[in-house]
């Protein structure tokens, strides 16, 4: 059954006012669309093969792998496959452009940055970078590979922005199975973060206000550490076995001319793991956050801050966030946000990644995220590009469709589209933008200084996360 088809599917689709028909006669303005992307491609087939691949991937197609969008277009299969596996084509120009096109759509200051790390479970042992690591799909250890990809949200909108293939350590250093992948001479190892670190810088194009991941990344300290010293501002998830001091209160500034009391050494506190901590607060402490509208009515959250200091000396802010539903999930977050910035703005940015969730499952059914058979370096890559070029193309048309006066029937093209209707989280992180001192004051959590590094948590067994 098409994705479409499902029930949480439908429900997306009617937000956008979409209907099943409605994607699949969006193909009539694909030309248009790709007016800005197909001079990349140098030579005439390429452009050609792009435009069928592409088709392919919007169509109705149960399984959008080559062969079958080739006998769909009615063509050869080998060229289409050579295309997509092997051709001479530079993905990473397509990237950028791709990027140029979403910072021309996404004028949002707040655009919050999405770090994810996607797996994709194979049976085989030879394509490029498959090993037995953590599968988050399959909840285990098992054979993968693993993408790390980066998009973004803005007021309910979503959009990829950039990928790479994670290559393990005995990939890296097998000179026998690199050559016959394809993989750059030049590619050394790198752990997750720091791809992910990769993505982000070349994504500056795009302003942005926040950074979130989940604790994969959040994790490390190094991560934290180099988005700190990059003036990147984040909310990322850490384990709930994380340990911190609860800083006191600071203490206001003694006025007019009085006595400095004597100073008095304060016992630290002990250490405590976050949810050890969290389960000893009171009911009172939970703040109620309205993150955004659900089906039934709108989303809420409960949440908890303080001022922490972790185990190697320094201040952050901790958050503990709580589902408000039947299967309760909670999250652990650390931020470097500053003492300005409003408790629920921060949990709106941690919230924009439900968004991604629901970007990158619509694409796992409509434009065949993960059907590909690619074995190289290049062919995954070239893959990934092309595949989330179309899933950008159906967030633009879904953009589109869901205006209420288009005004035009021509190609989807950035002069000629206005944001989707907000959410109410992005509405009201508008709002704080330019009325802090409004309604919104009160829920301010205390003055918290900012952060310069964290600790290292544990990583899961027979993982390489935080290496």
């Amino acid at each position: 059954m098409s994705l479409l088809e499902r029930p949480e599917a439908k429900a997306l689709l009617a937000d956008a006012e979409l209907s099943s028909a409605t994607v699949r006669g969006c193909q009539g303005r694909l030309k248009g669309f790709l007016r800005r992307y197909l001079p990349l491609f140098f030579r005439r087939e390429h452009r050609d093969h792009a435009e069928i691949v592409l088709a392919g991937r919007l169509s109705h197609l149960e399984r959008k792998t080559c062969e079958p969008i080739a006998r769909e277009a009615g063509v050869e299969r080998k060229p289409i496959q050579l295309f997509v596996g092997n051709g001479a084509w530079d993905d990473e120009s397509v990237m950028a452009e791709l990027r140029r096109h979403v910072a021309e759509e996404f004028h949002d200051p707040d655009v919050t940055f999405v770090i994810d790390g996607s797996s994709f479970p194979k049976k085989g042992t030879e394509s490029c970078g498959v090993e037995r690591q953590w599968c988050g799909r399959l909840g285990k250890v098992d054979n993968c590979q693993v993408g790390v990809f980066l998009s973004c949200v803005s007021a309910g909108r979503a959009a990829p922005l950039d990928r790479q293939l994670y290559l393990p350590k005995k990939w890296a250093s097998n000179a026998a199975r690199r050559q016959k992948c394809h993989v750059p001479k030049s590619l050394k190892f790198a752990p997750k973060w720091k791809l992910a670190l990769k993505l982000i810088q070349r994504s500056r194009g795009v302003p942005h206000g926040w950074v979130t991941a989940d604790d994969e990344f959040g994790r490390v300290s190094d991560f934290r550490a180099t988005l700190r010293r990059r003036g990147e501002r984040y909310v990322l998830d850490v384990p709930c076995n994380t340990l911190f001091r609860v800083l006191p209160p600071v203490a206001p500034p003694v006025r007019g001319g009085r006595k400095k009391p004597p100073r008095v050494r304060a016992k630290k506190p002990a250490w405590v793991r976050a949810d050890e901590w969290a389960a000893a607060q009171p009911a009172s402490s939970w703040q109620r956050i309205e993150v955004r509208a659900g089906e039934k009515g709108p989303l809420s959250v409960d949440v908890l801050h303080a001022n922490v200091e972790t185990n190697v000396g320094v201040h952050e802010r901790l958050l503990v966030i709580r589902t408000v539903e039947e299967q309760r999930r909670t999250h652990y977050c650390l931020s470097n946000a500053a003492a300005t910035a409003a408790v629920d703005e921060i949990v709106d940015a941690h919230d924009d990644r439900h968004r991604i969730e629901e970007m990158f499952e619509l694409g796992n059914g409509e434009v065949g995220f993960d059907h590909y058979e690619v074995r190289s370096w290049v062919g995954w890559h070239h893959h990934m590009t092309l595949t989330l070029l179309a899933m950008w193309f159906l967030l633009v048309e879904r953009d589109r469709v869901g205006k209420k006066n288009t005004g035009h029937n021509g190609a989807a093209s950035p002069r000629n589209l206005q944001p989707a209707a907000a959410t109410p989280g992005s509405d009201r992180r508008r709002h704080r933008r330019h009325h802090h001192a409004g309604a919104a004051a009160h829920r301010r959590s205390p003055h918290l200084p900012l952060a310069h590094c964290h600790q290292n948590v544990p990583a899961p067994p027979n993982s390489d996360r935080a290496k």
